[in-house]
């Protein structure tokens, strides 16, 4: 049942508002729609006849009639309208970040998405995945890290980094560890074309050992050259020796040695007494990345021994000997950047029972 007409009084400047509405070719259809509505009320039509021309129905006409006859103008505009109460919200998130920090469930390594829907008991999985990727949280990836409870670590730390930064004046500044077990594996190599075209290089999953081989190097820091050599062990007795080939490289000269807190590397007092040019520091407990040689074996693993197919251990040894080589034709010293070396304690993370 449509409801009683209401009268319609324009004022002379509501009129214009109106007219002008009309005749604007960017005025959107509804607004059209209703200016004309007020306009033709206003001329004492009946609804009927208005919405006929207007081309609504009665009741939406009547609408726009009171609209305007109670609030004016601002009556033509659409209300607020509270939309959809969603069906999730900040608790929800709370929930899944409260569950995330408790234990899988018995026999699950981790949580995943199926297994925290399934625990809160209301929640679609779709939202749960979708809460997961806007706090960037991924469940799969996961980062190990190794934490110095030095009691020195400070010291430590400050001796290393400050040969890096300003070494000592007329002496040389060596990194030295060992890369032990160095697997000369044969392996059929060649590449392999996959249906799409693309060809690939690769390697036969079988492979026949022969042998290994520890490598000894020494990084100057000041001209990032190596020197290397190789050793079937890596006891005290081969790491001296290395030593000893260390110092007959640079004769005369204060060697101001950096080594990690392997057991061979200590309790040399009677080895440095006899060389008193030679200066041993080491790099705090659980701290070797703090040692550029490091750096280097990485780059020696990825360079030149990833990939690789040996048939004996005497290829493999002069397979690393030639990249040694290569790699002093083109050495650049490598740059302490970090401006900061901080040391993390276990009360500092969260620790997952």
């Amino acid at each position: 049942m449509i409801p009683e007409a209401r009268e319609v009084h324009l004022s002379r400047k509501d009129r214009k508002v109106l007219e002008a509405c009309c005749r604007s070719p960017v005025t959107l259809q509804r607004d059209l729609k209703r200016a004309r509505i007020v306009l033709l009320a206003a001329d004492g039509r009946s609804t009927r006849s208005i919405a006929k021309e207007v081309g609504v129905q009665p009741r939406i006409v009547s609408l726009w009639r009171h609209r305007y006859a109670d609030h004016g103008l601002e009556g033509l505009q659409d209300k607020p309208r509270p939309g959809k109460q969603p069906i999730y919200t900040k608790t929800t998130d709370k929930r899944i970040l409260k569950l995330l920090d408790k234990p899988p469930p018995q026999g699950f390594a981790r949580w995943t998405g199926p297994l925290l829907a399934e625990a809160l008991g209301d929640v679609d999985v779709q939202y749960v995945w979708r809460f997961l990727r806007s706090h960037k949280i991924d469940l799969v990836a996961r980062k190990s890290w190794c934490e110095s409870n030095d009691p020195n670590f400070t010291a430590k730390a400050a001796d290393v980094v400050g040969l890096y930064v300003a070494p000592p004046a007329k002496a040389i500044v060596l990194c030295v560890d060992e890369k032990p077990s160095i697997q000369a594996l044969e392996r059929a190599q060649g590449y392999l074309k996959l249906p799409n075209g693309r060809a690939l290089t690769g390697q036969s999953h079988d492979y026949k050992r022969h042998g290994t081989t520890t490598l000894f190097a020494a990084l100057e820091v000041a001209t990032g050259k190596i020197i290397a050599t190789h050793s079937k062990r890596r006891r005290r007795v081969e790491f001296l020796d290395f030593m000893n080939s260390v110092t007959a490289a640079f004769p005369n000269r204060k060697l101001h040695v950096i080594l990690d807190n392997l057991n061979t590397h200590k309790k040399n007092e009677d080895w440095l007494k006899a060389h008193p040019n030679v200066q041993f520091h080491f790099t705090p407990t659980s701290a070797s990345w703090l040692n550029q040689v490091e750096v280097w074996f990485s780059i020696l693993q990825g360079q030149s021994l990833s990939g690789t197919s040996f048939t004996s251990l005497k290829q493999l040894q002069e397979h690393i000997d030639a990249y040694v080589n290569a790699y002093n034709d083109r050495a650049e010293p490598f740059v302490w950047t970090k401006k900061k070396v901080r040391q993390r304690f276990k009360g500092r993370r969260i620790t997952q029972l």
